[in-house]
């Protein structure tokens, strides 16, 4: 018994490590249903109109405050993903989604209706600023932001590393 409450104390400790340790990012791919994949890099990021979007207060999935980040600039996803040639014909845009992938696993999706046919759209950034603090020199750097959901947390990204283009089957 004492064996397995130590085995069990060892992996708990790892999980916890493992859970703070974070990979920062200077750029991210976009790949999938495109006839091109792409790379962004921070340097490119840094050619897309910038747009001061303000403050938002972060909560967690019930709605609980965490925390608030100040003075935020950033890019519009839906500017950065415009480039991109998309390999499926107008009539299947609106089953196209967009899985956003952080360094370390965590997935947050937008539909191509949400980002290119809604308000949502017009407010879903890559930070390039946040607190004062330009994105490369923060611990996770190329965040992203959907200024407009309830729960501001749950698609609070960071550390991005890839964009999955796909369609819905």
């Amino acid at each position: 018994m004492k064996k397995l409450l130590v085995l069990f104390l060892l992996c708990s400790a790892t999980a916890t490590f493992a859970q703070q340790t974070e990979t920062q990012t200077h750029q991210f791919a976009i790949t999938g249903k495109v006839k091109i994949g792409s790379i962004i890099t921070m340097d490119s990021l840094n050619s897309f109109p910038l747009k001061t979007i303000g403050n938002i207060k972060v909560t967690d999935h019930l709605g609980t405050f965490k925390h608030q980040d100040d003075q935020l600039k950033g890019v519009l996803l839906k500017d950065i993903l415009s480039h991109s040639q998309w390999l499926l014909t107008p009539h299947l845009l609106s089953s196209m989604y967009f899985t956003c992938i952080g360094a370390d696993g965590y997935k947050v999706v937008y539909s191509w209706n949400e980002l290119f046919n809604t308000e949502i759209g017009d407010n879903v950034y890559i930070l390039m600023e946040k607190n004062g603090i330009k994105a490369d020199k923060l611990p996770s750097s190329i965040q992203m932001v959907s200024m407009l959901d309830y729960k501001t947390g749950r698609r609070y990204l960071h550390n991005l590393d890839k964009i999955v283009v796909s369609i819905a089957e």
